[in-house]
């Protein structure tokens, strides 16, 4: 499965009678799932259902749930609706005579009148109704996801693209560092030389000051966790499950890698790449933070 975003809307609807339920999911980037769920009292035994069929679709976000029973639409609406519609437009009428405005309304304002929803005394639902609340909650979840699936996709080119840079980055690290400690005994014998004390590059106690540095400036070990992480990252773009969480704890040990490989290496050509891989890593964790 490609990357999904944890950003979303969906609607959905099925008819019960002369009823129709209608769902609405907006979803926004959270660390857990969390479902806000509002529905009819009606409702309310079959919270848990919905609840678990809500689950099975989605793992990570914010998920606001709407759910409401209206008139169907080949349903004719109760007698106390209309007459309340009639009455708003009795209202309107009277108003418009006041205003000295023309007076253009007719009966067939009311069909222009949104659909009216049910109030919770004629919002009865039953367990025969159960079919058609998980068919209009399928639909939404449906264009939830599809929504969801195609903002992911737009945020893997822009991740994979990030992820190398993040490798390109490296690549001047990997070149510089085999240079390091030579350029260490050259800075040092010039140093010595400057001061007056000559030095012979073969001197023993230079070839030990030399074989400390070389040992206290590797990073080979923090290069080939590095490494290991990018095959991780590799892994879990081609993954069939959610990785936002595990994409995010990666960012971590990059992190921590890198900082290693800065602090130990005390190189100028590989603290400016340090930089710019921090700054690169930064931007695409912000990313991930989107994922689901």
């Amino acid at each position: 499965m490609a990357l999904r975003s944890m950003t979303g809307f969906g609607r959905g609807s099925a008819s019960c009678g002369t009823t129709r339920v209608d769902v609405e999911i907006a979803t926004v980037n959270r660390k857990q799932l969390d479902v806000s769920l509002t529905m009819p009292r009606s409702m309310a035994p079959w919270e848990s259902v919905v609840q678990r069929r809500i689950r099975d679709r989605l793992h990570r976000g914010s998920a606001k749930v709407q759910i409401r029973l209206l008139a169907s639409d080949s349903a004719e609406p109760p007698a106390e609706l209309m007459a309340s519609a009639a009455a708003q437009v009795r209202m309107l009428r009277a108003m418009a005579g006041r205003l000295g405005l023309r007076d253009d309304l007719s009966a067939s304002c009311l069909l222009d009148l949104p659909q009216p929803v049910l109030p919770e005394g004629d919002a009865s639902f039953a367990e025969a109704d159960l079919p058609a609340l998980e068919e209009a909650l399928d639909r939404a979840l449906d264009a939830l996801v599809a929504m969801r699936d195609r903002e992911g996709a737009a945020l893997e080119a822009e991740l994979a693209a990030r992820l190398r840079r993040l490798r390109d980055t490296l690549a001047p690290v990997r070149e510089r560092v085999p240079l390091v400690a030579a350029a260490h005994r050259e800075a040092m014998l010039r140093r010595l030389a400057e001061a007056g004390l000559p030095v012979a590059a073969d001197d023993p106690a230079v070839v030990r000051e030399i074989a400390v540095y070389a040992d206290r400036c590797d990073v080979s070990e923090e290069l080939a966790r590095l490494d290991s992480h990018f095959a991780q990252a590799d892994a879990l773009f081609a993954a069939d499950e959610p990785c936002g969480r595990a994409l995010d704890f990666l960012c971590q040990e990059f992190h921590r890698e890198i900082n290693t490989l800065g602090t130990k290496a005390a190189d100028a050509t590989i603290s400016a790449a340090v930089v710019r891989f921090k700054a690169d890593l930064e931007a695409f964790r912000e990313q991930i933070q989107n994922i689901e």
